[in-house]
């Protein structure tokens, strides 16, 4: 199909589910959990960098997570729905200023599935066409799904995210949908993250205010998740040879 969408369709179609794939790394500083359990663990009166430390390690030795919720990045909205199954992979949905696509990772490959709309973003009314109903797949390896890849690692994205602040303080203990937990401020980027202070000592709330914030929600700690590739997905592979 020489001269049609296809032959942007590399940059395009990647661009986009880089930037969707990356956002919510680079600007949210917000999570959300429930870490369970009614006896103190001690994190309140710990130092910002300890309990910050504490949340980082009980994130990374969680069996799954669910992450939800929604940021604005450079002035572009973003929501993700995202349930992470440590060492495995994940599932879930992505938009990015109303053009939202699924996403699927087991093992070695990533499979994704646009709304029309998100196609025709992309690659315009052929490629709409084409793909409407269809299921892309990539594997993990390829450098243009690395970012989408990586939004599936439990402990990449946790770590990740726990990685990008500021000078901390610690603020006061409060409680967040029922969890007691204890607050540590950003006080040079801007936000607050909570964490549990029962229980094991999950991420439970990191809010950023103004232009470019938002929250986004870690819960359902160690729950059952169920990954199941598409049974037909096309490959990219394929997409690629043909432009």
């Amino acid at each position: 199909m020489k001269g049609d969408w296809r032959e942007g369709y590399s940059v395009q179609f990647m661009r986009l589910l880089r930037l969707a794939g990356t956002a919510p790394l680079l600007a949210a500083a917000a999570l959300l959990g429930c870490g369970g359990g009614s006896s103190s663990n001690g994190v309140a009166s710990e130092t910002p960098t300890q309990i910050l430390q504490a949340a980082k390690a009980a994130a990374d030795g969680a069996a799954s997570a669910h992450i939800s919720g929604s940021i604005v990045s450079e002035g572009t909205p973003i929501s993700l729905d995202l349930e992470l199954l440590a060492g495995k992979g994940g599932h879930g949905q992505l938009a990015e200023s109303g053009l939202s696509f699924q996403l699927i990772q087991v093992g070695k490959y990533v499979y994704v599935y646009g709304s029309a709309a998100f196609y025709r973003h992309v690659g315009g009314a052929a490629a709409a066409q084409l793909l409407q109903g269809k299921w892309l797949k990539a594997p993990v390896s390829d450098s243009n799904f690395a970012s989408i890849a990586s939004l599936t690692n439990l402990s990449k994205l946790v770590d990740t995210t726990l990685a990008s602040h500021g000078t901390l303080a610690r603020g006061a203990s409060a409680t967040v949908d029922g969890q007691k937990v204890v607050a540590v401020h950003d006080v040079s980027q801007g936000g607050t993250l909570y964490v549990a202070s029962t229980g094991k000592p999950y991420p439970v709330e990191v809010v950023k205010n103004g232009g470019n914030g938002g929250r986004i929600v870690f819960d359902r700690w160690n729950k059952a998740v169920t990954l199941v590739a598409p049974a037909t997905a096309i490959n990219i592979s394929q997409l690629q040879a043909g432009r």
